[in-house]
């Protein structure tokens, strides 16, 4: 979630027996479960794998789930646009000013945190990410969900569980290894093709992120002209926490080329970005940051 990689202390979740799903799959041959959860507006995969501790029980590893499924919930109930009562719903109408928002509510604080991030993220990318700027007023979906993914991921590490993957809709958190000594691999797709792999990234403790409008549309907004934002067709960025690989694909798909420097300048990131159509090429960063370390 970087942004001097914010890590709020976690609210505690709130519980409702009557939502909390059962695992949805159990390979006990080779100690993986993988749980499946619509949320934010998307399906966010949970993968475990068992490490070098002495994998957690059946009632634990269910208990961890619950608790992983409830704070999704509350990072949903806080900062959901589409939920009336969300905070980040009472800060957009005016219902609540930023002013009166208080680090001692657990709520508020993460707010706060967020808020910070998404300045942060609006002063680094020179106004390419800004969440300021789109109708209605501050959204910061751009970067809540690979922020929510990272707390996630956390919790299961803290439970018990050393190797872990949590894809919430291609905003990718990693941690440990899904064999050992081996990292976990993800492969980037093509935006004109979702069969075709372009290029896989490997990752151990980290995260990944891909923006683009190859699956909701044109729904990044360029903050310099308030129109659907072109300056890319796809952005990957792989970074050490996904809160910042959030905001620096999100504002590659607005400036493209243009921000290949602070895209590379940002420490232990890189990017793999698609031109427009109806150019058919694509760009890294590795180049410009080797460039960079070079020089420095």
């Amino acid at each position: 979630m970087s942004d001097a990689d914010p890590t709020p202390d976690t609210p505690a979740p709130r519980s409702d027996a009557a939502r909390r799903p059962e695992v949805t799959r159990r390979r006990s041959d080779a100690r993986h479960y993988t749980h499946l959860q619509e949320m934010w507006g998307t399906v966010v995969v949970v993968d475990l794998v068992e490490g070098a501790r002495a994998w957690p029980s059946d009632e634990e590893l269910e208990a961890t789930i619950h608790q992983a499924v409830d704070l999704m919930h509350w990072v949903d109930e806080v900062f959901s646009s589409y939920r009336e009562t969300s905070l980040v719903s009472a800060l957009r109408s005016g219902r609540l000013a930023e002013a009166d928002l208080r680090a001692a509510d657990p709520d508020h604080a993460a707010l706060m945190e967020v808020i910070a991030a998404c300045r942060w993220g609006r002063e680094v990318t020179g106004g390419s990410f800004d969440p300021w700027a789109v109708s209605g007023g501050f959204d910061p979906s751009g970067y809540v969900k690979g922020w929510a993914a990272e707390l996630v991921a956390d919790l299961l590490v803290e439970r018990g569980f050393d190797n872990v993957c949590v894809n919430a809709g291609g905003d990718i958190v990693t941690r440990g290894h899904p064999v050992p000594g081996q990292p976990w691999r993800i492969g980037i797709r093509h935006p004109d093709d979702p069969e075709a792999i372009v290029r896989v990234e490997e990752l151990e403790d980290g995260a990944i992120a891909t923006s683009g409008a190859y699956e909701r549309g044109d729904h990044i907004v360029d903050p310099h002209t308030h129109g659907p934002a072109h300056g890319a067709r796809s952005a990957t960025v792989v970074a050490l926490n996904a809160g910042l690989a959030e905001i620096l694909s999100t504002a590659l798909i607005v400036a493209g080329r243009n921000g290949a420097i602070w895209a590379a300048s940002e420490r232990g990131c890189r990017a793999y970005v698609v031109d427009p159509a109806p150019a058919d090429t694509a760009w890294s960063t590795s180049w410009v940051g080797d460039r960079m370390r070079r020089a420095g």
